[in-house]
């Protein structure tokens, strides 16, 4: 027996995307015989309200609290202990259909045509998606697989693109690093506007970068870091405690608190999506510079103060050498857009704040006596988000203190050839336990490795980082790179635009390598 799952998504005749909330369901006996069992456990409100279950002609009706939905299907359920179930033997070449539709008070009708259309224009249009990337090389289908990825966390009324389309699944089995990231965060937008541009798909880049300017234009530099994706539902975090979680990792969590924290950082990567926005063409006009003004100005006065950094530490706040290299960047790339926009008055003082926020970093953020840049001013624990340092152009890769950072790194963040973020047992991160080796910092270590000449070891490593993905190429936030058990949310924005980013560069420096040949 076949199963084929989807979400119809497709394009109309005028280029008008047409969504459904739905999630279909064929089941296909191949050959000989099947007998099949259905099970229809609705838990509404999260296992908080006992659903209702409504039998009709082409289905039934689920309700409970608020929200309510309909299963379509030709077969007949019963209902039974808050529970619908259908049984059925489907012979050689038999086909039956289910569609789960959310906010539907009725049941479709044909449910089997109905899902085989949908399906016929659901795989036209990924496809079409699949050939718009213009990237071609050895990766292609890894790099094309993570755009599409991400192209599905993409909520399209806003523009919005969650983080993951889970919460709480756990960083360590059993442990209590369980976090909700089903909502959208302005570093992710940044970094996915550079992600789409490389790969030809201009418009969706320029939608992205309206979305960032809209979410700064309404909340301006005190903008969150994080939103709902429809900028409606409250986002305060609270525990289910009537749930035992996956795998009883508890606490399972709803919403996110890290929404209330300040994160410097953000300044930078806003900065870096606009100068990497009119890169590629992008429009820039006077309302837009105004508002990314106030940014680099915020960055200018903010960037001595201490933050809860890149990891939304629940400790600290402390000094982040990353908070205040992005700080940099935000000063720099603002720098280089007034200039190739001709709006230089505030050039002079920017310029002058981006020396002190640099001479304050390498006085304070680099430890002569440990020979590396540390996670924070005042001690020598190291963090693996100090391999961004090269990537952004603070300083060249050939600098000695960068390469003796990486070294550093690598082994004392190392693990079975991945690496971790930080060391949980050293960082004041207000949590207890542990967790798995952080994939995006890995991918990180791939492009400083590119940098420093190490083509062979960046291959090698890119490779095993791809080989962690499962039977559909999808990439969680983490890994036990022992066991190979994903961890964390699944799957991952960051993890699959880092498989992006790095493989464009990583193919990139093969073709030169083969131009020397």
């Amino acid at each position: 027996m076949t199963l084929t799952d989807f979400m119809p998504c497709y394009q109309r005749a005028d280029g008008k995307l047409v969504q459904f909330d739905e999630i279909h369901r064929i089941a296909e006996c191949t050959h000989g015989e099947v007998d099949i069992k259905i099970t229809f456990q609705p838990r509404p409100e999260y296992a908080a309200a006992d659903p209702t279950l409504d039998i009709m002609k082409h289905g039934l009706v689920a309700g409970g609290a608020k929200n309510y939905m309909s299963l379509s299907s030709s077969l007949p359920f019963e209902a039974l202990d808050g529970q619908a179930i259908a049984a059925a033997r489907l012979r050689h070449g038999d086909k039956t259909a289910f569609v789960l539709r959310y906010h539907h008070d009725r049941p479709l009708v044909g449910t089997l045509d109905n899902s085989l259309n949908k399906l016929a224009k659901t795989k036209a249009y990924w496809q079409q998606q699949a050939e718009g990337c213009v990237f071609s090389g050895h990766y292609r289908d890894y790099i094309v697989r993570s755009y599409l990825a991400l192209h599905l966390l993409v909520y399209s009324p806003t523009g919005a693109i969650v983080a993951a389309p889970t919460t709480s699944l756990p960083e360590e089995i059993g442990g209590e690093r369980n976090w909700d990231y089903r909502f959208t965060w302005l570093r992710d937008a940044s970094l996915t506007l550079n992600a789409f541009s490389a790969l030809g798909h201009r418009e969706e880049a320029i939608n992205f970068m309206k979305w960032l300017l809209n979410v700064c234009d309404r909340c301006g530099p005190k903008a969150q870091i994080l939103y709902d994706i429809d900028f409606r539902d409250p986002i305060d975090e609270r525990t289910l405690d009537h749930l035992e979680g996956y795998r009883r990792s508890r606490p399972v969590r709803i919403g996110n608190a890290a929404y209330s924290q300040r994160q410097l950082d953000i300044f930078g990567e806003v900065l870096e999506a606009a100068y990497n926005y009119v890169e590629i063409g992008g429009y820039i006009g006077n309302r837009d510079w105004k508002l990314l003004e106030t940014f680099v100005d915020a960055a200018c006065e903010l960037w001595p103060e201490p933050d809860s950094g890149i990891w939304e530490v629940r400790g600290g706040p402390f000094h982040f050498v990353h908070s205040k290299v992005m700080c940099w960047v935000a000063v720099d790339r603002g720098i280089k857009l007034a200039r190739s926009l001709g709006r230089t008055e505030q050039v002079s003082y920017w310029r002058k704040t981006a020396e002190e926020i640099r001479n304050d970093i390498l006085s304070k953020g680099w430890n002569p006596k440990k020979g590396a840049f540390t996670q924070h001013y005042d001690t020598e624990i190291l963090d693996a988000s100090a391999l961004l340092i090269p990537l952004f152009g603070f300083l060249p890769i050939s600098d000695k203190r960068v390469i003796s950072t990486v070294n550093h790194v690598v082994e004392e963040l190392g693990w079975s050839g991945l690496l971790r973020r930080y060391r949980t047992d050293e960082t004041e991160d207000g949590l207890k336990g542990s967790e798995g080796a952080f994939l995006w910092c890995s991918f990180w270590l791939v492009r400083n490795l590119l940098r420093l000449g190490k083509l062979e070891d960046a291959i090698e490593l890119y490779e095993r980082l791809l080989g962690y993905g499962n039977h559909l190429g999808l990439l969680s936030e983490m890994v036990d790179p022992i066991s190979g058990e994903a961890l964390g949310n699944f799957p991952q924005a960051l993890t699959h635009l880092a498989v992006v980013i790095t493989g464009l560069e990583l193919t990139e420096a093969l073709r030169e390598e083969q131009g020397k040949r």
